[in-house]
């Protein structure tokens, strides 16, 4: 049967850019061999030791989910599609009931005549009037990030008038934010985001309550915090704080409303609402650390955070007003590229440990833990700082410089005579190295350097380092006339 394969961004490094493969095969396990034999190095990424589909990685032939279906088993047929889903850098009975958003007491409040002008668009909408008004403006929810995501979502839930936003950040405003974070001005460089985000919010609609929570969001005080919001928005990108969200916001019994995005691609979801899916349905474990590219070392268009954040930002007002089909039990997938929009089936796991029909997570966990952050066995390899590996470049020998960043970064900026070779090339490209030379290896921040140097020592090379804090330190820190990113 000849079968397409469908390639999300972040694993077309391996197929030679293809974003489509043509296989062959009769079933969905024989399609995936298929593409791992004209792809060897994919293999890895889409399956574990035992030779089975990692758990973060979903397979769906046309629109469902194989693990509904008969897993790898599944029958194919000419003119199927198969589509490789990662995860990204997003009840019923015995399981999670969620029967209604009303824990904050509704009022029928009076409508000032300002407030009639402000949302008169919102009023004489059949679906929204002056009850869905009532609603919004009674309506509390939690923004988890008030980044590229959550700048357009705290813009659009402050205009249509959700009564009390409440925001969790604990980052400054940067210079690389701008490019997408709309929220922010280049005045406000340096400052604490959500005060800049709370001023703009104030600003754009006064009638609205911002509650700022200035903490890094954790197992000791999630619960706390989601608990009393009607929804939680995640906005988030790193795997720890999502799966955090996730387990939350199903054990204090409020939706969620997902998104994430990566370089042209873009993820949307509703989850933990009205018995449908939450997070863990659709990806049970996280990937590997360091597996998944964040956003500062994959790159990001920066309009397209404004698309998934406002489509987040509609299905939260949605879920407020109880209108409209929601994306509960659907995933929706976004590339811009292609401007194309695709929808896949999601249904809730019986046997999911969160919101399962016996659920066997009753709280929160160590979720850097679960994630392998911090927590995986330390990989030591020799790090040079920026100071000394300067000193040793302006020697008699200087090292040989190995930069394993992707070409894009290459062309921002480099090291003078540094080899590029990506970290996702340098398997198949290592013999242009010499087990001779004395290397040093190093990325944007110093941790895909860490890898590859890792790599090298267990491929037999003896005389290799990693340059500690990568070439950002290095710019910072020795010469300040290199750009940075």
């Amino acid at each position: 049967m000849s079968v397409e394969v469908m390639v999300p961004t972040a694993l077309r490094g391996f197929t030679e850019g293809r974003a489509s493969v043509a296989t062959e095969g009769g079933t969905v396990g024989e399609v995936l061999k298929d593409l791992t034999k004209k792809y060897s190095s994919l293999a890895t990424h889409l399956f574990d030791k035992e030779g089975r589909v990692r758990s973060f990685v979903g397979i769906f032939l046309n629109e469902d989910d194989i693990r509904q279906l008969q897993k790898e088993a599944t029958p194919v047929k000419d003119g199927d599609v198969v589509l490789i889903i990662p995860a990204i850098a997003g009840g019923s009975p015995g399981a999670v009931a969620f029967p209604s958003l009303s824990k904050l007491k509704r009022t029928e409040r009076e409508l000032t005549h300002a407030q009639m002008t402000r949302y008169s668009r919102h009023l004489i909408l059949p679906e929204v009037g002056l009850s869905g008004q009532r609603k919004l403006l009674d309506s509390s929810v939690l923004l988890v990030g008030a980044g590229g995501l959550g700048a357009p979502l705290a813009l659009y839930l402050a205009a249509a008038g959700v009564g009390k936003i409440g925001l969790v950040d604990f980052d400054v405003v940067d210079a690389s934010n701008l490019q997408r974070q709309v929220i922010y001005g280049t005045e406000d460089i340096g400052k604490a985001k959500i005060d800049r985000a709370e001023a703009r919010l104030k600003s754009l609609n006064p009638d609205i309550e911002i509650v700022k929570h200035n903490v890094r969001l954790d197992s000791s005080n999630a619960l706390s915090i989601i608990g009393s919001y009607d929804v939680v928005v995640d906005g988030t990108d790193n795997f720890p704080t999502r799966y955090l969200v996730n387990d939350a916001a199903i054990l204090s019994k409020i939706p969620s409303v997902y998104g994430s995005i990566f370089r042209f691609e873009g993820q949307a979801s509703v989850f933990g609402y009205r018995g449908g899916p939450c997070y863990r349905c659709v990806y049970p474990e996280p990937p590997p650390p360091g597996l998944v590219p964040s956003c500062a070392e994959g790159g990001v268009l920066g309009v397209l955070p404004g698309i998934v954040g406002s489509l987040q930002a509609l299905e939260t007002i949605k879920v407020l007003l109880g209108r409209g089909e929601t994306l509960s039990g659907r995933l929706l997938l976004f590339d811009a590229m292609g401007l194309k929009f695709r929808e896949l089936k999601v249904k809730r796991n019986k046997d999911c440990p969160v919101c399962g029909d016996q659920p066997t997570q009753r709280g929160l966990i160590d979720y850097q833990a679960f994630c392998g952050v911090g927590t995986a066995p330390t990989v030591t390899v020799n790090e040079v700082d920026p100071e000394e590996l300067h000193q040793e470049l302006e020697s008699a020998s200087p090292p040989v410089l190995l930069d394993v960043r992707e070409p894009m970064e290459f062309e921002i900026v480099k090291l003078p005579g540094a080899k590029l070779i990506p970290l996702m090339k340098l398997p198949e490209r290592v013999n242009e190295l010499s087990t001779a030379d004395n290397i040093v290896v190093y990325c944007h921040g110093g941790s895909r350097s860490a890898t590859a140097t890792q790599f090298l020592l267990d491929m037999g090379f003896q005389k290799v380092r990693n340059l500690r804090g990568g070439i950002d330190a290095y710019a910072q820190r020795v010469d300040p006339e290199l750009p940075t990113y």
